[in-house]
């Protein structure tokens, strides 16, 4: 399975706070990869790049295009400091690797990053394949489809699903068999906490975590 994944893959989520940088370091360590994060905003108590790096301590985390100080929307937090990001900006930031590449998103697709542009925009103006991030929640198959669709009207490549969080059987069959996606993961909780070794147990075992 790991051998047939795209070298580069790009971590989206249905939304905020779905575990998309838990995601992330488990492909980081699955696949010894470096990571990428295009757009930080938020910098406090970490940023997601530095997280990566506790979680998978021989990760290459490359700096970002944007790091930017308020936990908020990208269009917002950068416009607090004056700033208005570049599309252009962010694709000449791309590392250049021979290793593969995790690139994390911030948000969901349609995060707005500047006016007129949203995080859909990057992806396909990246054209990389996608891993969604799904996380259980009242209204999370709503917005795992609508994150689908989107994508898919945009034509960009989905390579499968992570489901995070207490398995939910119903909701997980409802999304596979509508969207006919592959599950690449499912992460259950980490009652102590996520950790370098519990990021390295879940990478080890990706088969059994199918």
């Amino acid at each position: 399975m790991l051998a047939s994944l795209p070298s580069t893959l790009f971590v989206t989520g249905i939304g905020t706070d779905v575990g998309k940088t838990v995601a992330a370091a488990v492909l980081v360590r699955a696949l010894g990869a470096d990571y990428w994060k295009p757009v930080q905003a938020g910098t406090a108590p970490a940023t997601d790049g530095g997280t990566v790096a506790a979680l998978v301590p021989a990760a290459v985390c490359h700096p970002e295009a944007y790091r930017l100080a308020l936990p908020a929307s990208p269009h917002a937090a950068a416009a607090a400091e004056g700033i208005t990001l570049s599309l252009e900006t962010i694709l000449a930031a791309r590392p250049q690797t021979a290793r593969p590449l995790v690139i994390e998103g911030a948000g969901g697709v349609l995060v707005p990053l500047a006016p007129g542009v949203v995080v859909l925009d990057l992806i396909a103006a990246l054209g990389v394949p996608v891993v969604v991030v799904s996380r259980h929640y009242l209204g999370s198959i709503n917005h795992t489809l609508l994150t689908v669709e989107a994508l898919r009207a945009r034509q960009v490549p989905i390579v499968g699903l992570v489901f995070n969080g207490p398995p939910t059987p119903a909701t997980e069959t409802f999304i596979e068999e509508y969207t006919r996606l592959p599950v690449l993961l499912r992460l259950p909780e980490a009652p102590d906490g996520v950790t370098a070794a519990v990021i390295s147990r879940w990478a080890e075992g990706w088969e059994m975590n199918r």
